[in-house]
């Protein structure tokens, strides 16, 4: 075994909460995984698109949520959200602000209030986008789109205005599959004149969640996942629902991935093996123990495990998403691993913690994978070789974003010694409650 212990930084304590980690413990228990953190937010954006009350549920309590929920009272939107029943109910019967240039934080959702604010105001205007620093997220497939359809969009210094006098259909073709775009197009779509036809779409399973609500709105959707099309057909008006979010499946394979790391058994709840069949696949070939149940899936781990070759793709791919948590079970691995990010090409900063706390990680700007992708000629560190198995030790982290910072976690279970992670907001955004889910696994971890 490999054994690096790196050094510890003490000075790179950021203001704000932390959490001490003393690993070494295998997680063992159960643990339900909430809604979607994925989805929540924009079956949220989907009720402003009628004048009528929605009902959603199993909402997870993050912080992304909340910034929905300051978003649509913003627009004039009347939000009861009941923290202890994980559902929040959401009237706009008018716009009366469709010019919101601000909130209190950052996000990446106010995009995708621009149609159903152009159907009911005609104009908008919503913040720039923020969300995690993970490469270059440009909204430009948005913008295209919407002038194929009668929007013009102008980028202020803080902020996007759009305005239309009629939103019409149009065929749309992606050159990658955008989530974003797709749930933007797919929302502005659902009152346009028309159909309108989106090629080379999206399809992960919290889009379909959002085409189910808009279903039970009254729209008009052909969903062909197999073949990356989605039709809509405009209708003139859409009512009110209730409609309920889709388990999280980044919170099962981060659960999942902390019980492999760790050496735990952990039987998570309401995990759908449908969502995580590329993970499901990879934890099966580096020798991890799955066990389907009808509540969900049981994760045990082991000693060692075998080397993988992952190479991340939009769904029904290895979600981009899990590569960090896959990341720190792999230096468990014997051998070499290797990972290939082909969605954003700048989401390794956080291995530099890793390296610190014991790992053997080497940063590349080839294409490792299984082809060339369209970083090839970008010079962008898009590839890992992961060489294991090693011994990580505790050390002083920041978090800086959402999966980065589940990773860190992670690492600091599995790891020898004491952790100190702050920039805990980042994983605030995502997940409910994380140290006390992860304590009720015996895990000693602590908020201070």
């Amino acid at each position: 075994m490999f054994e690096n212990k790196g050094l510890l930084r003490y000075d790179i304590f950021m203001s704000g909460d932390k959490f001490i980690i003393r690993g070494g413990r295998p997680l063992a228990g159960e643990i339900e995984i909430r809604g979607s953190k994925n989805a929540v937010t924009k079956l949220m954006i989907a009720s402003l698109l009628t004048d009528e009350p929605c009902v959603i549920e199993n909402v997870p309590l993050t912080h992304d949520t909340d910034i929905t929920v300051e978003l649509c009272e913003k627009i004039g939107s009347r939000v009861l959200l009941d923290r202890e029943a994980h559902t929040v109910k959401i009237h706009t019967p008018e716009v009366l602000h469709p010019i919101v240039p601000e909130l209190s934080r950052k996000n990446r959702i106010p995009v995708l209030a621009l149609g159903p604010l152009l159907h009911r105001s005609g104009y908008a205007e919503v913040p720039v986008l923020g969300g995690c620093p993970i490469g270059h997220r440009p909204i430009n497939f948005h913008i295209e789109a919407f002038e194929k359809m009668g929007v013009e969009v102008r980028r202020k210094e803080q902020s996007y205005f759009a305005e239309a006098g009629e939103i019409h259909g149009a065929e749309i073709e992606f050159p990658f599959p955008s989530v974003g775009a797709t749930e933007n197009v797919i929302l502005a779509a659902t009152l346009a004149q028309g159909r309108t036809t989106i090629k080379n779409a999206a399809v992960e399973p919290e889009i379909y969640n959002l085409v189910e609500m808009l279903r039970l709105m009254g729209a008009k959707i052909l969903w062909k996942p197999e073949e990356r099309v989605v039709e809509i057909d405009g209708v003139n008006k859409l009512h009110g629902a209730s409609v309920s979010v889709i388990p999280d499946r980044n919170e099962a394979v981060s659960f999942a991935t902390a019980a492999l790391a760790t050496g735990g058994e952990v039987w998570v709840r309401g995990a759908r093996k449908e969502h995580l069949k590329s993970f499901l696949a990879k934890a099966d070939e580096m020798g991890g123990f799955v066990s389907l149940t009808d509540g969900g899936i049981i994760f045990k781990g082991k000693d060692q495990y075998r080397p993988l070759r992952i190479e991340t793709s939009p769904h029904p791919g290895f979600m981009t998403d899990w590569q960090q948590p896959i990341c720190v079970l792999l230096t468990r691995a014997d051998g070499e691993s290797i990972i290939h990010e082909t969605v954003y090409e700048d989401r390794f900063g956080y291995t530099a913690d890793l390296i610190r706390m014991g790992a053997y990680i080497e940063i590349s700007g080839e294409c490792l994978g299984f082809s060339p992708c369209r970083f090839a000629s970008q010079a962008a560190n898009h590839s890992v070789r992961i060489r294991g198995p090693v011994k990580l030790y505790g050390a002083a982290i920041a978090m800086t974003d959402i999966r980065a910072g589940m990773a860190h976690i992670i690492a600091a279970l599995a790891a020898e010694g004491e952790s100190i992670i702050t920039g805990v907001e980042h994983i605030d955004r995502g997940y409910e409650k994380i140290e006390e889910r992860l304590g009720r696994l015996g895990a000693d971890i602590k908020r201070i």
